[in-house]
């Protein structure tokens, strides 16, 4: 017997939340849910990013910080995400920053970036700022 394709309800979001994408980040890339917290956004777009979904990523950048366009490399492929921590960023916040290790691979090199991100609030809708990297991990 052949594989079946699961579900798309049935696949775990990239965002490594172990929900699947369709209850996890699927909504807010889609446009049905905003992000409730400034994790959640974060979240959402690691996973535009391993879909190379360049709309996505620019809609959620802040304003006065987004670049015109983004050179995503289709051959990068997101490999997972861990987040080590948040501060602020929750529903009642401005503002809020969160800090993670996502891995990934480009034409068979390994690599991870390690960043602490900004977020902030604007009418309801969060959006990344900026980060800083805190080491070479």
């Amino acid at each position: 017997m052949g594989r079946r394709k699961p579900k798309p309800d049935s696949v775990n979001c990239p965002c490594g939340s172990g929900r699947p994408r369709e209850r996890c980040c699927g909504p807010r890339i889609d446009g049905t849910a905003p992000a409730e917290t400034a994790e959640a956004l974060m979240r959402s777009r690691y996973t535009a990013y391993t879909e190379h979904n360049e709309a996505y990523i620019l809609a959620t950048w802040d304003p006065q910080t987004r670049p015109a366009s983004l050179e995503l490399d289709p051959d990068r492929r997101w490999l997972g995400l861990s987040v080590r921590g948040s501060e602020a960023g929750g529903p009642d916040d401005t503002a809020g920053r969160v800090e993670f290790v996502a891995r990934a691979r480009l034409h068979g090199q390994g690599m991870r970036l390690h960043e602490r991100s900004r977020f902030r609030r604007i009418d309801g809708h969060w959006y990344y700022i900026d980060g800083d990297t805190p080491d070479a991990s």
